[in-house]
């Protein structure tokens, strides 16, 4: 290691005094103007990580669904997927040590995690359109320079795109090309086979309204436009020629706000959905005759790929355990249709995408979805290897069939991480498959009424949670108060847990009527303020 370069180059990337950042679950996320130095450091971390994987590693600029002021940064594994739980920690010390300290550390991890100097490093950048990405990416390109890696930049991408892209690298071109042609080739001609098979579908069941978030979404949509059969009419809005990114749109806009996006004109019965900022979640809705607007969210969405797969499984005759994985932010309604009407087994896992990726990497095929519309489906190598051999060689027509179109699902879903793209022609798909429209889909089943909220607290570790998040352990009375109240209800239940990034907790109610769901939720938040140490005036109703 080149002491000198890394004290030269670092001195170019300086940390603002007293600045403090966490690796969270989406990596680091601040002001674009504290995050320099962040970029330089993570530069140098992907190179260490690489050495000690021997393979490369993506690093994505992007702040998601954040203000376009925001910026940000997460680290890729080998196999595209979030950044190791124990490199976290590394991330969060090399970007809060003191400008003299930097070397020292960066040795320390080298010893920690075994780091072989000797050893070739591959990084991959991608970034998305916020104003201030392209100077970050550059910072990040002067870390990995210093410590001598080999870097590819992809420029502008879609985060899921960046996840591609590394694990199609290190797995030699298995999964796919690592080029963004190889993406779109790939998802369109998967695509294109599918809906070969779809009955011959109503003209207005094919025009599409996207709103991009006025972020990358809408520039790799329009490149992949070609590649689309003529049966996709899709019609970009807030492509990010007028206004900010994130601003008043988006899928957290709507899933947040129940609302339509500025900047789409949205009439009755129209199908619409909405990307994320870095175009790694999606949600769909449309308004009825009435006028009424119906989100069909990340539950949803999990419930309608599960119906299609579960069908498609059924068909091939062939043992393959499926599984769907929710938080217990998903609706009441979603996992009892999931369990009873459709009868598959449902796991509740922890808040945070890498708890969901994880579990359902136990399944032959494990969907999983958040509510915020981030997910995706992983189908493990023996149930993919099943399944492509199944296409090939079985005897049976109708078994055969089914299993190729299981064979195109495989090639169209981005298996690494939740990707707005690859999810939007899953959807598409599927509904022309089974001649759904929206609306059908929407009557699947009946959301319960739900309300979130949140209470400003002293300290948020005063709150501890077991079962998946869903029982809160300290402070001491909190649970016993939350079941007292949860039993006033119909169909009802409520949890409360802290946030992973401020001085805040979350609470979340459902029940059998919007009123009620309030009413509860309101309770409960008093419940907090008053055991586990609120902060300022008390919540009002």
């Amino acid at each position: 290691m080149d002491t000198e370069a890394l004290k030269k180059y670092s001195a170019l990337h300086p940390k603002p005094a007293g600045l403090t950042l966490q690796y969270g679950t989406a990596g680091f996320r601040a002001k674009a103007e504290q995050l320099d130095h962040v970029m330089f450091r993570m530069g140098l971390l992907a190179v260490l990580r690489s050495k000690v994987v021997v393979s490369t590693i993506g690093v994505m600029v992007t702040a998601s669904h954040n203000p376009e002021e925001d910026n940000g940064v997460k680290l890729v594994d080998p196999l595209g997927e979030m950044l190791h739980p124990s490199w976290e920690e590394y991330a969060t010390q090399l970007a809060n040590a003191e400008e003299q300290e930097l070397q020292e550390v960066i040795t320390e991890i080298c010893q920690k995690a075994a780091v072989n100097q000797q050893k070739d490093a591959s990084v991959f950048i991608g970034r998305d359109t916020r104003p201030s990405s392209e100077k970050l990416s550059q910072s990040v390109i002067d870390g990995i320079s210093v410590l001598g890696g080999q870097y590819h930049d992809y420029g502008l991408v879609t985060t899921p795109q960046l996840h591609y892209m590394v694990c199609c690298q290190n797995t030699q071109g298995q999964y796919g090309k690592a080029t963004l042609e190889g993406y779109y080739e790939k998802l369109s001609k998967a695509f294109t086979e599918l809906i070969k098979q779809s009955p011959s579908s109503r003209e207005s069941q094919r025009h599409l309204k996207i709103d991009c978030a006025n972020g990358i979404g809408a520039l790799k949509l329009s490149e992949m436009e070609p590649y689309f059969p003529k049966e996709v009419l899709i019609h970009i809005s807030n492509d990010g020629t007028k206004e900010k990114l994130n601003h008043l749109c988006g899928a957290d806009f709507v899933k947040v706000h129940q609302k339509p996006p500025r900047g789409l004109d949205m009439k009755p019965d129209e199908r619409c959905c909405s990307f994320d900022g870095d175009a790694d979640r999606i949600v769909y809705y449309y308004k009825d005759a009435t006028g009424h607007f119906h989100l069909i969210d990340g539950d949803k969405i999990a419930t309608l790929i599960s119906i299609f797969l579960k069908e498609l499984l059924a068909k091939v005759g062939q043992t393959l355990k499926m599984a769907v994985v929710q938080t217990a932010y998903a609706n009441g309604s979603s996992t009892r249709y999931l369990e009873e009407t459709l009868k598959v087994p449902v796991h509740c896992v922890k808040t945070g995408v890498k708890h969901l990726h994880h579990k359902a990497q136990e399944f032959d095929v494990g969907v999983y979805f958040e509510a915020n519309g981030h997910g995706t489906v992983l189908f493990s190598k023996a149930a993919e290897a099943k399944i492509r051999q199944l296409a090939k060689e079985e005897k049976d027509d109708g078994k055969r069939e089914a299993a190729k179109v299981l064979e195109n699902m495989i090639d169209l879903i981005n298996q690494t991480v939740g990707d707005a793209i690859s999810d939007m022609l899953v959807i598409e798909a599927i509904l022309a498959l089974k001649g759904l429209t929206l609306q059908q889909w929407d009557a699947l089943y009946t959301d319960l009424p739900n309300r979130l909220l949140k209470v400003q607290v002293a300290d948020r570790r005063v709150i501890d949670t077991t079962d998946a998040e869903r029982r809160a352990v300290t402070p001491p009375g909190l649970q016993e108060k939350i079941d007292a109240l949860v039993k006033k209800y119909k169909l009802s239940r409520a949890f409360v847990r802290p946030s992973g990034t401020e001085d805040v907790v979350r609470i979340y109610a459902e029940a059998d009527t919007q009123e009620n769901a309030d009413a509860l939720a309101h309770e409960v938040s008093l419940a907090v303020y008053h055991l586990a140490g609120g902060r300022g005036a008390p919540p009002q109703p």
